[in-house]
């Protein structure tokens, strides 16, 4: 087995490009192979600015996860984690909150099994194996149970994974279910794709890619749609922005065009 295989799980596809893979390349990631690279490298032409992007994504990340610890938070369920990159929310959470816990969920073998390396020895994180299709898996796994205490406030994490359930999979209905699983307190972070500031033929050639060449289907929405998944909580301020717009830190500078972001994001606290 190569050094590079060490890391890959017994049984995983490499031949089909998978959400978690491509993120990693345009984040300039090595945890990715052929399959990922050519879908990442296929978006860039369609939208050069999509590293910008991903890495405008992982900022706001930062920042609302930075927001939460200074709310009081002290236990994080990061659902489509990914696989894990500079500055991962428990390392964020745990500088701004020393003690915080932090669940990573997601559908990949190679972020899943990445994670458990990189947590190794660390017992305040953990890495779960399970879709956000399944609530229920997720809110019951021993792992989540073990570092999360859903009488107590906790900070729900979203951040552009939506917008890879269609429709059929009632996303709104799933991420309520979650929400009805949270403490009065908590929060939820979200980032989604949206196409309404962008070319309509730019948002379906994403679309295209992504429905004929990845494992997830892409579905973006309109920003009346992206709200509804905050039904139940109050947004703080200032409300469902584009990621650069939502707290930036201070000095940093606001872009000439922040719909080219494509993401909106936002953060809201359950009553």
């Amino acid at each position: 087995m190569t050094a590079q295989a060490s890391w890959i799980p017994r049984g995983t596809d490499t031949s089909k490009a998978n959400t978690a893979r491509v993120y990693d390349y345009w984040l300039g990631g090595s945890h990715n192979f052929r399959a990922d690279q050519d879908v990442a490298r296929a978006l860039i032409a369609i939208e050069p600015n999509i590293r910008a992007v991903a890495r405008a994504n992982r900022g706001f990340l930062d920042r609302a996860v930075q927001f939460l610890a200074g709310a009081g938070i002290r236990q994080f369920l990061d659902i489509g984690s990914g696989i894990p990159t500079q500055r991962n929310v428990h390392e964020v959470a745990q500088q701004a909150a020393p003690g915080s816990t932090v669940v990573y969920v997601d559908s990949d073998d190679v972020a899943v099994s990445h994670s458990k390396l990189l947590l190794d020895g660390d017992r305040d994180a953990m890495a779960v194996h399970a879709d956000l299709r399944d609530p229920a898996k997720i809110l019951t796994d021993p792992a989540t149970l073990s570092l999360i205490d859903f009488s107590q406030p906790a900070g729900l994490l979203l951040a552009s994974v939506l917008h890879f359930l269609p429709e059929s999979d009632e996303p709104h209905r799933l991420v309520a279910e979650l929400r009805d699983a949270l403490a009065p307190g908590s929060y939820l972070v979200l980032s989604h794709g949206t196409r309404e500031a962008r070319q309509e033929e730019v948002g379906e050639a994403f679309e295209i890619v992504y429905n004929n060449r990845v494992s997830s289907q892409a579905t973006v929405r309109p920003p009346e749609e992206i709200l509804r998944f905050f039904d139940g909580f109050t947004l703080v301020d200032p409300g469902l922005v584009y990621t650069p717009l939502w707290r930036p830190d201070p000095g940093a500078e606001t872009p000439a065009d922040p719909a080219a972001f494509w993401l909106l994001a936002g953060v809201g606290v359950r009553s």
